[in-house]
């Protein structure tokens, strides 16, 4: 038990314990990287050791700071709780009176983009301003233990006009408190706050260590864990939770709605297959527009590159080998530019139907 549990990204955990053995923990750090690489994980490891009443600068997952701060591992079955406790019929008005904070211990929080509901949640899920304002009240309170623990989950969901409620806890931070941003990039967030954080970024995990975790918390045979090692991209997370046919689909509905695009044959069909896509409730827009990065990364390589080269999506090498005859390097160019466009209006709540429409008929023809 300990920060020896945790895979990869060695030099941040070293970093971290070095901190905490010699008590110069800052107040406040940004852990960046891929979705599903360990940024939550090893942001409640910290909180473990920052508050173990045995270890200084690790955890020994018994004594009950770390039991209790521990529960936090499993954060679906506390969001449920919580939006479960405030009601269903939550209004706006609710959900910033009532606000979804994952506690488990009485100096560490667990802050999450709300869903609002439990049955129908939002398509985009962000921090509220009640969850930033409960931190900023609680955050200069006294620890009970050692050091009080604010874990920010998806901080770049946070509205940019609302981040200066945040930005004065940093500005004037207090002293025994320590607040960790998870976020995939620190560019996603203001300058002004991530300037003032102490940047960490943690590396995706090489294909074999994703496939020993599979074998070792899995009964996936070991073909299916080499494809879901390849999927995951080193993303531990992403792996575990990984079902491997819906994720084939997925992907193969994705290329289909590219290959169309290409061809420009029947747009009622294709604006059919597009609105499939954003109405998929099984994997958020933002991963289906990972999909799409990566099937055009795949046929950037294939179009301009070896054909021999290691896919990102091996099993549709096939109908991706047959795709890729039909572009060029423009049309490489032209749907990264579409794709990093409707990403960065999915802050401004584009509708997601419209966009991949948008999207498709831009390359048309191309």
């Amino acid at each position: 038990m300990g920060f020896e549990e945790f895979l990869g990204s060695h030099r941040v955990v070293t970093a971290l314990r070095g901190m905490l053995a010699a008590e110069q923990v800052p107040h406040a750090m940004l852990f960046c990287g891929p979705r599903g690489v360990g940024k939550y994980t090893l942001a409640r490891m910290f909180a473990q050791a920052a508050n173990c009443e045995r270890l200084k600068d690790d955890f020994c997952g018994e004594c009950e700071p770390c039991r209790r701060i521990g529960l936090l591992a499993e954060p679906q079955s506390l969001i449920a709780q919580g939006l479960a406790e405030r009601g269903e019929s939550a209004d706006a008005a609710v959900v910033e009176r009532v606000p979804l904070i994952l506690q488990t211990h009485p100096d560490v929080w667990a802050i999450v983009p709300d869903p609002m509901r439990l049955r129908s949640p939002v398509a985009r899920p962000v921090l509220h301003v009640g969850q930033l304002r409960a931190v900023q009240r609680a955050a200069y309170f006294r620890p009970m233990g050692r050091r009080r623990v604010f874990i920010l989950d998806g901080a770049e969901t946070m509205r940019w006009d609302l981040a200066n409620i945040f930005l004065k806890i940093l500005e004037e931070p207090p002293e025994s408190a320590t607040l960790v941003l998870l976020a995939p990039g620190p560019y996603q967030l203001l300058p002004t706050i991530r300037s003032r954080c102490l940047q960490f970024f943690l590396a995706p995990l090489a294909a074999e260590q994703v496939e020993e975790l599979l074998k070792r918390r899995t009964k996936l045979k070991a073909a299916e864990r080499k494809l879901a090692s390849q999927l995951a991209e080193g993303s531990p997370g992403v792996a575990l939770g990984l079902d491997l046919e819906e994720s084939i689909r997925l992907r193969r509905d994705v290329l289909e709605v590219l290959e169309r695009s290409i061809e420009a044959r029947s747009y009622v069909r294709l604006f059919a297959e597009t609105s499939q896509l954003a109405k998929n409730q099984k994997e958020s827009f933002e991963n289906l527009l990972e999909v799409f990065y990566s099937l055009v990364t795949d046929l950037l390589e294939l179009s301009c590159g070896p054909k021999t080269c290691a896919l990102r999506n091996p099993a549709l090498r096939q109908e991706l080998e047959s795709v890729s005859k039909k572009i060029d390097l423009e049309w490489v160019v032209q749907a990264v530019e579409g794709l990093d466009q409707l990403h960065s209006r999915l802050r401004r709540n584009i509708n997601r139907q419209l966009g991949l429409d948008a999207l498709a008929i831009s390359l048309a023809g191309r």
